[in-house]
């Protein structure tokens, strides 16, 4: 807190003013201190300004109820989700989380600089905290065709943005242990920030000296050993549990039998969309779980709350005490996470969407009651105040709203040029991709060995039309009589299309060219469905449930044309492309052995 903040703040604290809001008797969760007190808890415009015994213009009697700070979400990517970030933040804001870490190093790979304007644009006025760690591997590998190359002369531009935290997820680990020039720059740059790590494959000394570079965090665990092992060289461990990824249950489980310390352990999602979080919370929804598997309520919303403010030095949240900001979860059931409310900076967040454009303004409304009338509580017991409400009120738009001029560049940005039926013969001969039930790991055959229906991916390259492209084998997906295209396809985002007939293939990448990317659906020669996400080919101008109503009617039409049950069709297509997963993978340039570190082609 500013000096200036805390001359204007200090009569409350002191009850020489009344507060704004007081929430009374409340079973405060002092995670500080890993102990939960009866107290009232006091609190003038964003701020809370005590805790103990207070008095307030407005008052809520939360003697049944718990508060916690508000939840951190220690790392996401916006654009994976598919939605509109302001509408993602609402949805899981209302699910308690009120702070973002984001890597948007989807956006950069695609639109660099200005990629990562247009999220900081769309989250300037949203019902949490959007802090951005700055894309550290854009490309992901030298050799990627990308829409964009950053360095750290591009970092430099935008560093002294107040929202940009620190260096997002270094995925290229031989650059830092071989010294490479462009990558000490980026390191030597966020020397005094935090900078996030992605781990795989690396031996113990390898990991050591990754650690020693001063990588943070890693989100990249699926184990309890190997998380660990990271924490041993003075590392974080995101535990990670989202839509694709679901790292969870294996660490926890070894925190419990182990009775293993937890404050070097974060909560993230990497990846969550907007209908699972409806459906079963965000980070809520890791709480929850972990106290299901054994762990302390306490640990819990430490590992929620307080350790991701201490790992990232955000030292206005993470606990309730005076001069931390309002961010606070009222819950009904500690351990089971119900969740009542949810106050941002102050105000109850609304549980009414408006999207709005790019220039909307966000106005707090005052409190205007001396007291809270007892309608303002329903038989639900949500406290549902008009004048606590933190709503978008001004110039109301339509969701294909979300991008004004400022931005039109962004909505152009599938370049493919002559590509046809004749190119579609595999370039790949010896090896194939052979697909792994429920993970996002693969592994590297020999073609001739596959079992199954024969599937044919392509990866086009789409930013430059270039006219680059690679055709290979791949199993274990297993649609028949149709194809699957993709611009959504980690971390390139190149156009990614399965298939097992030239025909259908052809007929996808065309509508995805048409709708200027998204996924699309094809069966027996027609387009059976397709969701446009012509923001950088990677969020939707749709509304979320509109976008959901498709994902999930092409998802259950794929798994009835043959895709592999143990899959999920759409993000097994966009991770076939990542090389930095092990074993093997599609790019542009032919297929990569991760493990190796080089191509088979």
């Amino acid at each position: 807190m500013k000096i200036k903040e805390y001359k204007e703040l200090v009569d409350y604290t002191m009850k020489r003013k009344k507060s704004d809001l007081v929430l009374k008797n409340a079973n405060v969760l002092m995670l500080q201190t890993s102990e939960i007190i009866k107290a009232d808890v006091a609190i003038k415009g964003k701020y809370i300004v005590g805790v103990g015994e207070y008095n307030g213009d407005i008052e809520i009697d939360c003697s049944d109820k718990f508060l916690a700070p508000g939840f951190v979400d220690s790392h996401l990517h916006f654009e994976s989700t598919m939605a509109n970030p302001n509408e993602l933040v609402h949805y899981a804001s209302m699910n308690g989380t009120t702070a973002f870490i984001a890597d948007p190093h989807e956006a950069a790979n695609v639109s660099g600089l200005r990629g990562i304007e247009y999220i900081l644009e769309q989250t300037r006025f949203s019902t949490g905290d959007v802090f951005i760690m700055l894309p550290s591997c854009v490309p992901s590998k030298d050799s990627e065709d990308t829409g964009y190359i950053m360095n750290s002369d591009d970092m430099k531009k935008i560093i002294d943005n107040s929202r940009i935290l620190g260096l997002g997820e270094v995925m290229d680990c031989k650059a830092v242990l071989d010294c490479k020039d462009s990558m000490m720059e980026k390191l030597e740059l966020f020397e005094d920030k935090p900078k996030d790590g992605h781990v795989l494959g690396l031996n113990d000394l390898e990991l050591s000296a990754y650690a020693m570079s001063g990588i943070l965090t890693d989100h990249e665990c699926s184990s309890y050993d190997e998380a660990i092992k990271k924490i041993r060289n003075g590392m974080y461990i995101h535990i990670r549990e989202g839509s694709a990824a679901k790292n969870l249950k294996n660490i926890v489980e070894g925190i419990v039998s182990n009775d293993m310390d937890i404050s070097r352990f974060n909560f993230c999602t990497d990846d969550k969309h907007i209908e699972d979080i409806q459906r079963e919370g965000h980070i809520s929804y890791n709480i929850r779980k972990s106290i299901e598997l054994g762990m302390k309520a306490i640990d819990a919303y430490k590992i929620a709350s307080y350790n991701p403010s201490l790992c990232y030095g955000l030292s206005d949240i993470g606990m309730i005490a005076p001069g931390k900001k309002a961010n606070l979860v009222i819950l009904n059931n500690l351990e089971k996470v119900e969740i009542v409310d949810v106050l941002f900076e102050g105000n109850i967040i609304s549980k009414n969407y408006k999207q709005t454009t790019n220039n909307r303004k966000i106005e707090d409304k005052k409190i205007k009651n001396n007291k809270l009338e007892n309608d303002k509580i329903n038989s639900s017991n949500h406290i549902n105040s008009d004048d606590l409400h933190r709503e978008n009120i001004k110039k109301s738009a339509n969701i294909s709203e979300i991008i004004d001029d400022k931005f039109d560049d962004l909505m152009d940005t599938i370049h493919i040029g002559e590509f046809n039926k004749s190119m579609l013969a595999f370039k790949s001969e010896n090896y194939a991709i052979e697909l792994v039930d429920g993970e996002l790991l693969t592994k590297k055959i020999k073609a001739s060995s596959g079992k199954g229906h024969l599937n044919k991916v392509v990866d086009i390259e789409r930013h430059h039309n270039t006219g680059k492209y690679h055709v290979a084998k791949v199993f274990g997906f297993a649609i028949k009589n149709g194809a699957i295209a993709s611009s959504v396809s980690h971390d390139s985002h190149n156009v990614i299309v399965i298939g097992d007939n030239d025909r259908d293939i052809m007929i996808a990448i065309e509508k995805l060219k048409e709708i200027k990317g998204g996924y699309v659906l094809v069966e027996n020669g027609s387009v059976y469905q397709f969701v446009p996400l012509p923001v950088m080919g990677l969020m939707s101008n749709l509304s979320s449930e509109e976008v959901n109503i498709r994902i999930s009617d092409m998802t259950k039409k794929a798994h009835e044309m043959g895709v592999n049950e143990n899959i999920e069709a759409f993000i097994t297509l966009s991770f076939i492309a990542l090389p930095v997963i092990p074993e093997i993978r599609i790019t542009t340039n032919g297929l990569y052995d991760v493990i190796e570190d080089k191509y088979l082609d």
